[in-house]
């Protein structure tokens, strides 16, 4: 598979609702970084930790919790998915829409770094 097949995958995988499939580019050394900011905000290494600190953590706080995918871009090494999420946060009730940029980093062939890019903003306010 392509470095652009892998993440296509992993976006199905999320549209799908399936967790595993979402995981499955995700190694050992696989850096995640959410961003600044974000209610999940820090860096993760590997499957286990990403599950726990970031999918995890959206299950239990967030109702219908989605991101939607507009673009996805090739650049070799780097694939860029650009979207939007929604959700409605759990405790407060209140629902948010927010920009998201996804950087995916490949090295050999393998998941080597994710970062996200969000406006945070909106999500905090709904948590508030």
């Amino acid at each position: 598979m392509s470095n652009l097949d892998v993440i296509t995958a992993h976006y199905a995988a999320s549209d799908r609702g399936d967790l595993e499939g979402m995981l499955a580019p995700v190694g050992p050394g696989t850096t995640w970084t959410e961003a600044a900011g974000f209610p999940y905000g820090g860096t993760y290494t590997g499957p286990d930790e990403v599950k726990k600190n970031v999918f995890e953590a959206i299950g239990r706080d967030w109702e219908g919790y989605t991101f939607t995918l507009a673009e996805l871009h090739d650049a070799g090494d780097t694939i860029i998915g650009l979207g939007t999420y929604t959700g409605t946060h759990r405790k407060s009730g209140q629902s948010f829409t927010a920009r998201v940029a996804h950087v995916w980093k490949f090295d050999g062939g393998e998941l080597a770094s994710f970062e996200q890019i969000v406006d945070s903003v909106p999500v905090v306010a709904a948590t508030a």
